[in-house]
């Protein structure tokens, strides 16, 4: 058992209330549970509680053993002087605050039922599958659709905040800040942090001054990414390149280039390769004045489509490496990566700008795009799937992919609200 049950117990009041008394057998009555406290300090602020008709207003601390407010030093914590109730599930030492006055304690472990306590114990058990899958069945659809749309929501919330620290560090600027959310997402996770760090060293400003020039962008994306540093090989183009990037680097005083060795090429097929990524951006950049402009304002699925679509140059149709030939290879971006680049740049960084000017259009529209898209199938949403979880879209696989991070995997079922139903809908709670 851990702490978060006892939470779970005393926020929702699921306890035997008769007779109630406190350890040295003072009358005892619940008037207001108090507010959950995340922060430090004690686990739930602002509660009332009569004792032998005496109204006291304070915090509520919560442990398995009475004897872990020492183990914890509560006692050396001044935070801790305005509790007024200790609530454990084992009461084995009388416990006191700074100023040495005795800590009623209210010990429930005779007082929880029997069947929420084992449904407890079963749904957090250490399952290689979803805690509620032998019970879910019994949950309404609309308490799936409701803990649905809030794990979404808290997803994209998450996201966002990613995307406003990157926002406050660009000063305020929403076109860099675009353009560094659509170079990280580039990478396809395997190189998601070298193409961030890419997008840091190589600023969206120089990259806008030479918008119409492809051979410009890929000298500048190449040179920094470090693919063009000695010795070069005897290809032709590679040399161009890193003559062309030679003048511009010294023109805008670009450090901080990365090296070959920070990229990831192992197990990866070629047109996943980092220089096959970097050859669709450049094409992606091309003749883009606008990034952040342009995405927010699009209209419909069918014009973020076209955004992604672009010809790699002539070399690059036929090249996966500087050197390495292969007439064969698909080199445009395909759909799968296409949703990848929606979901998880464009959507974000509409959620996030609807979240900053706090307009409901934009966040209604970023939500509107993820359920056109078709949902994401991954050994998390097939979970889900396989228990018959609505999955109509990449609206539900979001959610699904966030349910499982946050909830189902660390085993948080008093934080669900599928989880909350399954406790709660028993005979002993009624």
């Amino acid at each position: 058992m851990k702490e978060d049950f006892l939470h779970y117990v005393w926020q929702h009041q699921y306890f035997d209330k008769k007779d109630l008394a406190t350890a040295d057998g003072e009358s005892f009555q619940v008037l207001r549970t108090g507010i959950l406290n995340t922060n430090a300090g004690p686990d739930f602020l602002g509660a009332q509680v009569k004792m032998n008709e005496v109204t006291w207003n304070g915090s509520v601390e919560i442990h398995l053993k009475s004897s872990d407010w020492y183990r914890h030093n509560h006692h050396k914590d001044p935070k801790y002087d305005q509790v007024i109730l200790h609530m454990v599930w084992e009461h084995d030492q009388v416990v006191k605050r700074r100023d040495g006055t005795i800590i009623p304690v209210l010990e429930i472990k005779n007082r929880v039922p029997e069947a929420l306590l084992q449904n407890y114990l079963n749904l957090t058990a250490d399952k290689p599958t979803l805690p509620c899958a032998p019970f879910v069945s019994e949950v309404p659809h609309l308490t799936k659709l409701t803990m649905t749309d809030r794990v979404l929501l808290e997803r994209l919330d998450e996201k966002a905040c990613v995307i406003q620290e990157l926002w406050q560090n660009n000063k305020a600027d929403w076109e860099e800040t675009a353009y560094q959310v659509i170079l990280s997402n580039f990478g396809f996770k395997v190189n998601q942090e070298p193409f961030l760090r890419l997008s840091k060293a190589l600023p969206y400003s120089v990259i806008r001054r030479h918008q119409h020039q492809r051979l410009q962008i890929e000298a500048l994306l190449f040179g920094q990414a470090g693919f063009l540093e000695e010795p070069l090989s005897s290809d032709q183009y590679q040399q161009r390149l890193s003559q062309e990037f030679a003048f511009l680097r010294h023109k805008y005083s670009l450090q901080d280039s990365l090296t070959v060795s920070d990229w990831n090429f192992f197990r990866l097929r070629p047109a996943n390769f980092p220089t096959v990524r970097l050859a669709q951006l450049a094409s992606l950049l091309l003749g883009k004045s606008h990034l952040f402009a342009t995405l927010v304002e699009l209209e419909n699925i069918k014009d973020y489509y076209n955004f992604f679509e672009g010809r790699v140059s002539d070399y690059w149709q036929e090249h996966y490496m500087f050197s390495r030939q292969n007439k064969t290879l698909k080199t445009g971006l395909g759909k799968a990566s296409k949703d990848n680049l929606l979901i998880n740049t464009v959507i974000p960084l509409i959620f996030a700008y609807g979240r900053y000017l706090d307009n409901q259009t934009y966040i209604n529209k970023a939500l509107s795009l993820l359920e056109q898209l078709k949902p994401e199938e991954n050994h998390k949403t097939k979970q889900y799937k396989a228990l018959n979880f609505q999955f109509l879209s990449a609206f539900d696989s979001q959610a699904y992919i966030q349910l499982y991070n946050q909830y189902c995997a660390p085993r948080k079922c008093l934080s669900c609200s599928i989880g909350h139903y399954i406790l709660k809908n028993t005979r002993a709670c009624q």
